[in-house]
């Protein structure tokens, strides 16, 4: 049986098909925060996520007669989002380090630790790293895309995909381990 997806906005998506300006402005205002928050996360530069942001929208209202409603509205929308959000990037000639062919040591030892830090912080952090680690780090751990996604989506092998996490993890925690060190020499 195929899924079916029922849009709770669907009114609106079909206002904004016979160019209804009202229910584009609905949309938006519906959109607009979650959009900006999955571009910055990417870009992370505020002036061009909020770029990303217009040219989403204005591409998806010109674009919806392609939105064929197999997905939610949202769902399209966020893809056109990180795409842009990508490109954005790739102005900026975002290098992302191919490491085809070599072979990553898995971390033994302390695995899952788990260490609270606070959420600005890590937000803090993940705002630190270079693009192509944040951006994989983004696109699989908030924006739930597997490796396989990712490597079509930033067009790098899988490996690399997977390497880019894995450091951008352990460069995550040792910057979010210097932050708590300095905060124990405070108190």
């Amino acid at each position: 049986m195929e899924a079916v997806y029922i849009d709770k906005n669907i009114d609106l998506v079909n206002g904004c098909r016979c160019g209804d300006r009202k229910a584009q402005f609905e949309i938006y205002k519906l959109y607009e925060k979650a959009m900006y928050s999955a571009a910055l996360r990417i870009v992370n530069h505020e002036a061009e996520a909020e770029d990303v942001l217009q040219e989403a929208f204005l591409d998806a209202f010109t674009r919806i007669g392609d939105f064929r409603g197999d997905t939610t509205f949202g769902l399209w929308l966020k893809q056109i989002i990180i795409h842009k959000s990508i490109n954005y990037l790739r102005k900026r000639r975002a290098e992302f380090v191919s490491i085809d062919g070599m072979e990553i040591a898995e971390q033994k030892g302390e695995g899952h630790e788990e260490l609270q830090w606070k959420v600005e912080e890590v937000k803090a952090a993940v705002r630190r790293l270079p693009d192509g680690y944040r951006v994989v780090l983004t696109l699989y751990l908030f924006e739930g895309y597997d490796h396989e996604e990712i490597s079509h989506i930033l067009k790098i092998s899988e490996n690399t995909s997977r390497s880019q996490l894995m450091r951008a993890k352990m460069k995550l925690k040792t910057m979010l381990e210097k932050t708590g060190a300095r905060d124990e020499h405070k108190n």
